[in-house]
């Protein structure tokens, strides 16, 4: 029976205990003198340029100077200015936003309204893109205007040298502006970009923060982080397209002006067929779009699936089920890749059309000057290519533009999706200051339900009244509500009727331990200031001071993700420790104590009490603590039976003496700890390492394996071949039309007319085909490497081994898959920083009721905005470095031309044709974009290959030894007896630590009931582990049925045992897919085994009965729920060797007997293993092993050590009948 704690007081500390002190001179126990990162720049250099170097990018030269002379750290990268911040751009987009909303919340937010805030927010620099967009386009308009013009003036006779220069000049300084605008059109947008994203990161997260049960239960973690990661990514890039739209008008009216004055009416042939191409595209967008939200749903349900498995892969190792959920991964991803490849397919041709579009467009508009009797000239002809190549631009992005709405309103109606859920209600519970009443809680004719549609509420005709100071316990059996009636004091449950009243703040320790990524001071503060005194109270009334002294980084170590390199005893007394250390009038205890070893529930029972707060966490251990809880539970007495076996044993346990209490058994293991996981010191005492960046270029290797992996590089050569041909016959038709027309109306044309543009028509539809080709040969090789690649690191990853999901963050393996342009360095930034984001994420949504039980949610949401300017800031300087160059180039690039122009002007019109002047000339005009086009195409690949060689990273990572061997597969009937034995067994996590455990030998017999004891840092989890190969033996072996378990595979050893673990684990699906995945037992087993285990009767309450659906990690199903389906895949297994860990301590004690008696009957003959906490889980083995400091130190049966009074497990079962009097 779990017990939920209520508490109306805090603990009284001394006064002078009260006294904060924000500075600490010395670090705690071994902590380092210093782990604060040295920042270079602590200002934007941006915003403090001066105009010269705004325009310029000048004040980009420091950073890029300092690049160059060493590999940049995100410390060297400027802050972003204010206006940049997530600080800075949020609050006035959350204001526009909530402006627009008639009920002033987000739940009634609309694509469109969202939209219009964004603008609102941003509408400056919105503008001042336009303005460059403006600039841009007509000075790109100038060149093919006055090309008729050059070409006359060459073709004249005599020539005026001053009208030459001066076209030479309106040339060369509509160039410049054209490149002007464009550098700062760019950099301007990624600015733009910056500001779009920081203001939907921040608010998808604080709707995170604020959602209801409910919805967090729609809304799964994965699609939270793919809204983060993709979605807010999305909309931010649309800044690049967003012009496009009215630009198109602008660009086809100056185009019409330019082709009206040279082909006359055949203009209106040119509108038409540039119309007609645009049109086109609408109903292939259509498809698209629908290809789209198809591929976006599937990618949440991958990354649902996948997030979920990296957080439990300990378990699906245990079990041997790793394969076969990575086959669940590899189908989603199939479907994925299926509308993927119709996305992909759809985009190919829509580039290959309108790749094929100028061509189209020259052949209407010359085909109708041939049927209009329209005179083609060069200067004519020339003028009209050069603006049908500017039209490309329009044509070439309308495609792009296009897809982009399409992706954008996707994304945009799902963040608005996100933000339409409902809310957590405010009004639930009425919360009082501190001090205003003497009543701490009161529920009064209160109904409660989690979902509030169902006919049956949770809770019923709840009363309650809690004044201050008293200590109150929840008790009940499994599934009766007691964690619901502590939600619905936190306001966690929606409530139905009724009213709900606390007076003070409150503090929560969850059942399940809520741990973030960070150290374990920063776990404890939780964003509250420092006061020194207070801080080393708490660490020594939680029992923490002896787990931080073996750590060589004490309270600076850091906690790896969930606390995985924490025991669940660990776990738990650091969320208790967070609890103390705030300054609140309530505490709210969910069963905290169940992880946690008999004499450290001693120590914490011991020292709580004295602080006004009483724990109690299983009801047999709280069971003679007063008179009061004694007629509170009376009617629970059956469950006295195992208590009072503990209570009167056969030898005088009262006899031993208090002092030998403190025995070697509890003495810690200096040299390292027993931790769930390999949480070895490997660098700077830390187990969860800096994420690896590689530095310089991206290697050949890497661009070498990357092409030849589809196909062994075969459609290579033919993607080449295409685009060589269509460049010639682009550049050849070009050639054939500046030949083919005569320069002027008196001199006859060397081939007819028709000819001309029969010979055009054939070479833009040879082009046109070519790219066809190579488009879906692009398709077809990227999506082929794309799956391939998601193979080989799934495969990878899976098969890893324990201590590189110990050691590497979920986000940091989920964030492979995301990535951005830059350059290179600042891009390798990028990817290193976006980890901690989604990790960040993930961590908030799962402890999203914590962190509002302590009013965090401001501090963060300020933790996010951080996070999120550390990704930005490398990203905003990236692009400023790429405009950097650019600019540079284009002045560059704009000599050359005015070079060229100045010696065609000056050269005498015998040595150039007027001819091919002109033609020179309308390529000149595009060089500043093809230069810019071409950086950006070299920077970008090197990016995307960066993304590339994070994977490849991924794919190298070690792996376990081999799953099956055939050569030397254990029989089918094996292990038929079950004796395990150990000789002379070491174990350590790395080649450079200390072992963890010190030669074990001993023989647990087959069908024997063995109890592991000892304190945390024993070594009771990592005999387990080793056992189960989780970790392999460095010296010694260990035997089953004679059989060393090294010689055969992890999959033959695993799936032959079975196992419980502490921590109860389900995965989304059907209650059946998580009892059995490998589907090899019937109905009639399942409900054998759900009965056995006393699930059965809640099952069948359920409409669906064993295909009921169970939500992301189980959360639908109660903590003693998951436990009792963790049973009931053991009891379907039947194995010969089975280990319990801790495994009844989310149970009550009625239902632990029951379980009990069900394990007797259905393991008489197993061996069975039990790890325990609580002293009742091993009273009835036929042996207790005592591990201390990773040894032997006592192995005997229960009741041959409880006769001897020297013992140390006779002195162990003392200190808990001790515990359970208090």
């Amino acid at each position: 029976m779990e017990i939920g704690i209520l508490s109306g007081r805090p603990i009284e500390w001394p006064t002078d205990f009260i006294k904060e002190t924000f500075t600490m001179e010395q670090p705690l126990l071994n902590r380092p003198v210093s782990c604060s990162s040295k920042s270079t720049t602590s200002r934007s250099v941006f915003t403090e340029a001066g105009y010269f170097s705004i325009i310029t990018f000048s004040w980009m030269g420091p950073l890029l100077d300092l690049g160059r002379r060493k590999t940049l750290d995100l410390d060297d990268v400027p802050i972003l200015d204010e206006s940049d911040s997530v600080q800075g751009i949020f609050p006035n987009f959350e204001a526009k936003l909530v402006s627009l909303s008639a009920t002033g919340k987000y739940t009634d937010v609309t694509t469109f309204k969202l939209v219009k805030a964004l603008v609102l927010a941003t509408w400056k620099i919105l503008l001042v893109t336009a303005v460059c967009t403006l600039f841009r386009t007509v000075s790109s308009y100038v060149g093919p205007y006055l090309i008729e013009y050059f070409v006359d003036y060459l073709n004249r006779s005599p020539r005026y040298t001053k009208e030459g220069y001066l076209l030479v000049l309106t040339f060369v300084v509509a160039q410049f502006i054209e490149g002007l605008s464009s550098r700062h059109l760019l950099f301007r947008s990624q600015q733009l970009g910056v500001r779009v994203r920081s203001a939907l990161v921040a608010v998808i997260y604080q709707k995170g923060l604020s959602l209801s049960n409910q919805s967090r239960q729609s809304s799964s973690s994965g699609e939270i982080i793919n809204a983060v990661s993709l979605d807010a990514e999305r909309v931010a890039n649309f800044n690049w397209s967003m012009h496009e739209l009215w630009l198109f008008p602008v660009q086809i009216i100056l185009a019409m002006l330019i082709l009206y004055s040279t082909l006359g009416l055949a203009a209106f042939a040119a509108l038409a067929a540039t119309v007609l191409t645009m049109l086109a595209n609408i109903p292939i967008g259509r498809i698209q779009q629908n290809y789209q939200e198809k591929m976006m749903d599937a990618k949440d349900a991958r990354m649902r699936a996948m997030s979920e498995m990296l957080q439990n892969m300990r378990i699906l190792k245990l079990q041997g089920w790793e394969m076969i959920f990575l086959s669940k991964i590899m189908e989603l991803r199939k479907v994925e890749m299926s509308w993927l490849k119709k996305d992909a397919y759809t985009s190919g041709m829509l580039i290959s059309v309108f790749f094929g579009a100028p061509a189209f467009v020259a052949m209407v508009t010359f085909g109708t000057c041939l049927l209009l009797g329209i005179p083609l000239e060069t200067g004519k002809v020339l003028s009209a290519l050069a603006t049908f190549r500017q039209l490309q631009g329009p044509n070439y992005s309308f495609p792009d533009t296009i897809s982009v709405i399409i992706q954008t309103k996707v994304s945009l109606d799902r963040i608005c999706s996100f933000m339409r859920l409902e809310e957590l209600s405010s009004d639930v519970v009425t919360k009082l200051p501190r001090g205003t009443t003497n009543v701490s809680v009161e529920v009064r004719n209160g109904h409660f339900s989690w979902n509030t549609s169902s006919e049956m509420p949770t809770l019923r005709n709840i009363n309650v009244h809690i004044q201050q100071g008293m200590k109150v316990a929840i008790c009940g059996t499994v599934g009766s509500g007691k964690s619901s009636l502590l939600s619905c004091i936190l306001g966690e449950i929606p409530r139905l009727s009724g009213e709900v009243q606390t007076c003070g703040k409150i503090a929560y320790v969850s059942q399940s331990p809520w741990i973030q990524s960070g150290t374990i001071e920063f776990n404890i503060f939780f964003g509250t200031k420092m006061n020194m005194e207070r801080y080393e109270k708490v660490i020594e009334a939680c029992s923490l001071k002896k787990d931080l002294e073996i750590l060589p980084l004490g309270d600076q170590t850091i906690i790896g993700e969930r606390g995985i390199n924490l025991s669940g005893g660990q776990k738990q007394r650091i969320q208790i420790a967070r609890a103390l250390y705030e300054d609140v009038d309530i505490f709210l205890f969910d069963d905290p104590f169940s992880a946690v070893d008999a004499r450290t529930g001693l120590y914490l029972f011991e020292v709580l009490k004295d602080g006004q707060i009483t724990q109690v966490g299983n009801y047999a251990e709280i069971l003679n603590s007063g008179e009061e809880f004694k007629k509170l539970v009376f009617s629970h007495k059956d469950a006295l039976s195992t208590l009072d076996r503990l209570e009167h044993p056969s030898g005088n346990i009262e006899s031993s003496h208090p002092g030998d209490s403190e025995s070697t058994l509890f003495r810690e293991d200096e040299q390292k700890g027993d931790y769930n996981g390999p949480d070895g010191i490997i660098q700077n005492g830390q187990l969860v390492q800096e994420e690896e960046r590689e530095k310089g270029r991206v290697g050949f290797a890497v661009y070498w394996k990357y092409i030849t992996m589809a196909y062994s590089g075969a459609l290579v050569p033919l993607i080449l071949i295409a685009q060589i041909v269509f460049q010639l016959l682009q550049i050849g038709s070009n050639l054939w039309m500046a030949w083919a027309v005569p320069i002027s109306k008196d001199v006859n044309p060397p081939v007819n007319t028709s000819t001309t543009v029969l010979v055009y028509v054939a070479l833009a539809f040879v082009s046109s085909l070519s790219i066809f080709i190579r488009s879906h040969l692009l398709v077809m090789a990227g999506c082929k490497t794309a799956m391939m690649l998601f193979d080989k690191m799934h495969q990878c990853i899976f098969r890893a081994s324990m201590y590189f999901f110990d050691s590497t963050p979920s986000g940091r393996i989920l964030n492979r898959q995301y990535y951005i342009d830059g350059a290179r360095e600042l891009q390798r930034l990028i990817g290193v920083c976006r980890a901690p984001v989604t990790q960040h994420f993930a961590e908030s949504v799962a402890g999203t009721n914590i962190i509002r039980c302590f009013g965090k949610e401001r501090q963060f949401i300020n933790s996010v905005s951080h996070l999120m300017d550390n990704l930005l800031r490398p990203s905003l300087y990236n692009a400023a470095a790429m405009e950097w160059l650019c600019f540079r180039l284009d002045i560059l690039s704009s000599s050359i031309f005015a070079f060229a122009l100045i010696l065609l002007v000056t050269l005498p019109t015998a040595l150039i044709e007027p001819k091919t002047a002109g033609l020179a000339v309308t390529y000149g005009l595009s060089l500043n974009m093809l230069q810019g086009w071409a950086i950006a195409v070299l920077c970008s690949l090197e990016n995307i290959m960066i993304s590339v060689e994070r994977i490849f990273q991924y794919m190298v990572v070690p792996s376990e030894p081999p799953l099956t061997i055939s050569e030397n597969r254990p029989n089918c009937q094996w292990p038929a007896n079950g004796e395990i034995e150990l000789r002379n067994l070491h174990v350590r996590y790395a080649v450079r630590l200390p072992f963890v455990l010190k030669g074990l030998t001993c023989t647990l017999l087959g069908g024997m009931k063995t109890g592991i004891v000892g304190r945390t840092g024993s070594g009771k989890s990592t005999l387990i582990q080793a056992l189960f190969r989780i970790v392999d033996p460095c010296i010694g072996q260990i035997l089953i049925d004679g059989l060393d378990i090294r010689t055969i595979g992890l999959h033959d050893l695993r799936k032959r045992m079975s196992i419980i673990p502490q921590d109860p684990v389900m995965f989304e699906g059907t209650l059946r897919s998580n009892i059995d995945p490998l589907e090899e037992y019937s109905d009639e087993q399942f409900w054998e085994a759900l009965d056995s285990c006393h699930l059965g009767d809640e099952v069948r309450k359920h409409d669906l009965k064993i295909d009921s659906k169970v939500k992301e990690n189980g959360n639908n199903w109660s903590a003693g729920q998951r436990q009792l389906v963790c049973l009931v895949r053991v009891v379907l297994k039947k194995r010969r060797i089975l280990v319990l860990d801790e495994a009844t301590s989310s149970v009550d004690p009625i239902t632990d007997n029951l379980i009990q008696k069900t394990l007797k009957q259905q393991f008489s003959k197993c061996t069975v293993i039990t790890i325990a906490h609580r002293i009742t889980s091993v009273l009835d083995c036929d042996k207790v092993i005592l591990l201390d400091n990773g040894e032997i130190a006592e192995h005997e049966s229960p009741a041959k050590l409880l006769e001897d009074n020297s013992s140390l497990f006779s002195k162990l079962v003392s200190e808990y009948s001790k515990g359970s009097k208090l």
